[in-house]
């Protein structure tokens, strides 16, 4: 089974060798060379997986954004409208509290 004076493995009954040793000869002149996979085509897959990749996170994230932006938008619509209605010639006439109150940065509702 094992060879020379060196003890026996108790557990399997024969002698594998020391660490870094296993029992075999060493080799020589056997010389391999390997890439990785990810150093050979490191984007393989790269513009695909990103544009579908994209798209699933933006359409997860559209009830987040879309409804805040477009009320932002309208928001700032209206108030630009509303605010050149009390600067023109006809909002003053009509509503004379609400432009003084608009032109000098006081409350609307009193």
């Amino acid at each position: 089974m094992g060879g020379g004076s060196d003890p026996l493995d108790t557990k399997h009954g024969q002698w594998i060798g020391g660490w870094g040793n296993l029992g075999s000869q060493t080799q020589k002149g056997i010389i391999t060379y390997a890439l990785s996979a990810n150093r050979q085509r490191p984007l393989a897959g790269a513009a695909n997986a990103a544009v579908f990749n994209t798209y699933r996170r933006c359409k997860a994230q559209f009830l987040y954004v879309v409804p805040p932006v477009a009320f932002a938008v309208w928001l700032l619509n209206w108030a630009t409208e509303k605010n050149a209605f009390y600067n023109s010639k006809e909002g003053r006439t009509k509503a004379p509290e609400a432009s003084d109150e608009a032109t000098q940065g006081g409350s609307v509702r009193g």
